[in-house]
């Protein structure tokens, strides 16, 4: 019989696995509960808002960051002004130190939109270049980053020169996490 308490106690971990700390900081000072304010900037020139949830955790021993974002926040009443676009997905972030980077993999289950990247720190900034299933390529970055907030940007382009910004959120640390 399944116990889900034995699959968490599996995959989350307490702390960063301690060979690697200081460079899975990258995304480890992200771990705990944050919400955040979504704006979504479609072609037409027309944004969507909106409130969402986003929680990170160490998981895999400690050698790698999930996270699960979630539009609109669960304790929101539904915002009609999203239209259909929500989400409830999951990345998993894991270190790779025979190349000094983090590769990236988001998935959606929800929406079936999928992506893969490769993140690295780029000043006070941490930028994740790669492609999703449409063959556009996508750059994800988080800047602006305090101890209790960041900002993240979804942009893509076409040409993987000319880059449209499609997604903006402003995160704030929840309280008590």
């Amino acid at each position: 019989m399944f116990n889900s308490s034995s699959f968490v106690e599996a995959l989350h971990s307490d702390e960063p696995a301690g060979d690697l700390a200081e460079k899975l900081n990258l995304y480890g000072r992200f771990v705990g509960a944050w919400t955040f304010d979504a704006k979504r900037h479609l072609e037409d020139g027309q944004v969507l808002n909106g409130r969402g949830e986003v929680h990170f955790g160490w998981v895999l021993e400690g050698r790698a960051i999930q996270d699960v974002w979630i539009l609109p926040a669960r304790n929101t009443a539904a915002q009609s002004s999203l239209g259909k676009w929500t989400f409830y997905g999951t990345t998993l972030r894991v270190y790779d130190p025979g190349v000094d980077a983090w590769h990236i993999f988001w998935s959606d289950p929800r929406t079936q939109y999928y992506s893969r990247q490769l993140g690295r720190a780029e000043g006070g900034t941490i930028v994740q270049q790669g492609a999703d299933g449409t063959g556009a390529s996508v750059r994800w970055s988080f800047s602006r980053i305090t101890e209790n907030s960041f900002r993240w940007l979804g942009e893509r382009s076409q040409d993987a020169a000319t880059w449209r910004l499609e997604v903006e959120f402003l995160a704030r640390r929840a309280g008590g996490s």
